[in-house]
């Protein structure tokens, strides 16, 4: 049985899988659509990331394909209805990047709160801009917004009650008596009830109809102009025009961004120049301790799917 992996893995799951199939590595393959689409047309199983489109021409270029291993837990990149219809498993890594997000977050939260970790290149130019930097808030006894309680929002909120936070969160999927609100500490609201109320709101949904703009101009305005919003979701879930303009205004302190509507963030994005912005290439769930996991548990899931599919064959 034959894999392709098409984007970054750990070199030790690569090993693990190499032990056990054919297996192709070649991180670049992501960017050479020609050679990735000759790639799968004998794969078994695809290993991917974000980047790579598994859509309906990947699928009718890989015949055979039996598996797809994502190397993360967003599948807006793979067409699911596709996969479903073909009978090939599509396969997350679940949690195995969730403690990663949640540190990104807080550390985002309090570089956003203070302002003055923003402050390097002036020092270095020789300024001193003591006065300018010495209004920066403390995150303790703020409130945090968690907008989707799973796996990362869950980890997010119990590092923000160890700093003393209060936690305020919405989750459509969750009714008020479920017992996750009060094992985490969190007081059930509205989406708009969280937007008016947190100093800090982080975004942990998928992408989805629903959720497309889901924090546009009308959301942003109920937001405190003193308040912060970071999303390490999917790009898409906040109007990337609207946020500009609300920072631009000083309608908004500050905002993080990991995730964008087009990845690479084209040239001439609004958000380009934006004060109080911080911007990141979706790495806030990439570290070398979770990429390790990751890896290893799709590795391992993979593996364990093609063994199932040949035991069937041979049976």
């Amino acid at each position: 049985m034959r894999i392709v992996v098409a984007e970054f893995m750990d070199e030790a799951a690569v090993a693990l899988l190499a032990s056990r199939f054919d297996t192709r590595y070649d991180a670049t393959l992501v960017d050479r659509r020609p050679d990735l689409l000759l790639e799968v047309e004998a794969a078994d199983a695809l290993i991917v990331r974000n980047r790579v489109r598994v859509d309906s021409d990947l699928l009718a270029a890989a015949g055979g394909l039996k598996v797809v291993g994502r190397l993360g837990v967003g599948l807006d990149n793979i067409d699911l209805p596709g996969c479903e219809a073909r009978g090939i498993e599509v396969i997350p890594a679940t949690g195995a990047n969730a403690l990663a997000v949640g540190e990104y977050v807080i550390a985002m939260a309090l570089m956003l709160l203070r302002g003055a970790y923003l402050g390097t290149g002036a020092v270095a130019a020789g300024q001193w801009p003591r006065a300018a930097l010495s209004n920066g808030r403390e995150i303790a006894g703020k409130t945090l917004g968690v907008v989707g309680l799973g796996n990362i929002g869950k980890i997010v909120a119990d590092r923000a009650l160890g700093l003393s936070m209060r936690v305020i969160a919405f989750d459509p999927q969750l009714v008020a008596s479920a017992s996750v609100w009060a094992e985490h500490e969190t007081e059930p609201h509205s989406l708009d009830g969280v937007l008016r109320e947190a100093d800090v709101i982080s975004l942990h949904v998928p992408l989805l109809r629903a959720t497309r703009h889901l924090v546009d101009a009308a959301k942003l305005a109920l937001m405190k102009p003193e308040a912060v919003l970071i999303n390490t979701s999917r790009g898409g879930i906040v109007a990337e025009d609207a946020l500009a303009a609300a920072l631009r205004d000083n309608r908004l302190a500050g905002a993080a961004l990991d995730v964008f509507e087009s990845e690479p963030l084209p040239a001439g994005s609004p958000l380009a120049g934006c004060p109080n912005l911080i911007l990141t290439p979706h790495i806030a769930g990439v570290t070398r301790e979770s990429n390790q996991r990751v890896s290893s548990v799709i590795a391992e899931k993979v593996a364990a799917a093609l063994e199932a599919r040949r035991g069937s064959a041979r049976g």
